[in-house]
């Protein structure tokens, strides 16, 4: 699991903040090698609590397989909360945080309605897209930066 750095404008509650003014590129973490957004953050970004998307995707749960969306283990969530400030909250939560792949994001669009759901899943989509792109163009540095540490 990468560190994680907080979101400006992200805190633990969600009051007050506004949606589009949250980068989400930040908010999006690699977890198992999967690059991920976590429940409590996609509420934020839908303006829903986390209680209400998490009900919304186990109505329709045959449309999010494990590949789409999985709970994080208690050392995961451990982990993330260690190396996140932002989610100092988990670590009292009764519950384990769920993650949302790249298509798990697409399919919580078919499931979540209204204008918000729309324009939200069109911005997260872009952001992966984006991150994908920037991964592409600077591989080259990348694997020259590994060279480095590994010599």
């Amino acid at each position: 699991m990468q560190e994680q750095k907080n979101p400006p404008g992200l805190r633990d509650t969600n009051v007050g903040i506004s949606p589009t003014s949250i980068p989400i590129e930040s908010m999006i973490m690699e977890i198992r090698g999967l690059q991920v957004l976590l429940d409590r953050d996609l509420a934020v970004l839908y303006g829903v609590e986390t209680k209400v998307l998490n009900q919304a995707v186990k109505r329709n749960v045959e449309r999010f397989p494990n590949h789409f969306r999985f709970q994080l283990s208690e050392e995961e969530t451990v982990k993330l909360v260690t190396d996140c400030d932002r989610f100092e909250s988990l670590k009292h939560s009764s519950s384990l945080p769920f993650v949302f792949t790249e298509q798990g994001v697409a399919m919580l669009s078919a499931v979540l309605h209204g204008q918000t759901a729309i324009q939200v899943s069109i911005r997260i989509m872009e952001a992966f897209v984006a991150m994908r792109r920037f991964f592409a163009n600077h591989i080259s540095l990348f694997q020259r930066v590994e060279d480095l540490e590994h010599n």
